[in-house]
């Protein structure tokens, strides 16, 4: 029974990520409708509500992508120092500081994308290329290192759990 929901976990992780994947290139193309027109370096933006929804829906399913593989993986950091590390462990510490910072990096994208495109937001700067399509590879790579992390945070539990049987036994 574990094993299909663990299943379902790492299935609806990825589903999530490539959505919001998807979803964050689609507002780069949505933005790049939009004419830009240009003096100089300079470049005014005229927002596009379009790419406003779909990059705003991109950072929802990105954030709860990242929360269901955390909250369902678990906290695998706190053990006793005595303990030696895994390679489960070890694996499920590097995944989750990897998907934590791309989660940093790729949300911001997202967000200055989503800002960028907000109604109240006409400005002209030098131009900022591309936001929603980091963005968007970065979803995929963050499901990689998310399922990476829940599926290695289980096996560290579950190893936990053989190892205090054998020991009380």
């Amino acid at each position: 029974m574990s094993k299909d929901i663990g299943v379902l976990v790492c299935l609806s992780i990825m589903v999530l990520d490539i959505s919001a994947g998807v979803i964050g290139i689609e507002a780069e193309i949505a933005q790049n409708k939009v004419k830009h027109p240009t003096q100089l370096v300079v470049e005014c933006t005229i927002p596009s509500f379009k790419a406003f929804k779909l990059g705003l829906a991109a950072t929802i399913l990105l954030g709860l992508a990242h929360v269901i593989a955390n909250v369902l993986g678990g906290c695998i950091c706190i053990g006793s120092k005595a303990d030696l590390p895994t390679a489960n462990r070890q694996l499920a510490i590097s995944s989750l500081i990897f998907s934590w910072i791309i989660l940093a990096i790729g949300l911001t994208m997202l967000i200055i994308g989503t800002l960028a495109n907000s109604k109240s937001r006409k400005y002209c700067a030098t131009p900022h290329h591309r936001l929603f399509t980091i963005g968007g590879i970065l979803c995929f790579i963050h499901g990689l290192f998310a399922v990476a992390y829940y599926v290695s945070a289980k096996a560290t539990a579950k190893e936990e759990r053989q190892n205090r049987r054998g020991s009380q036994a």
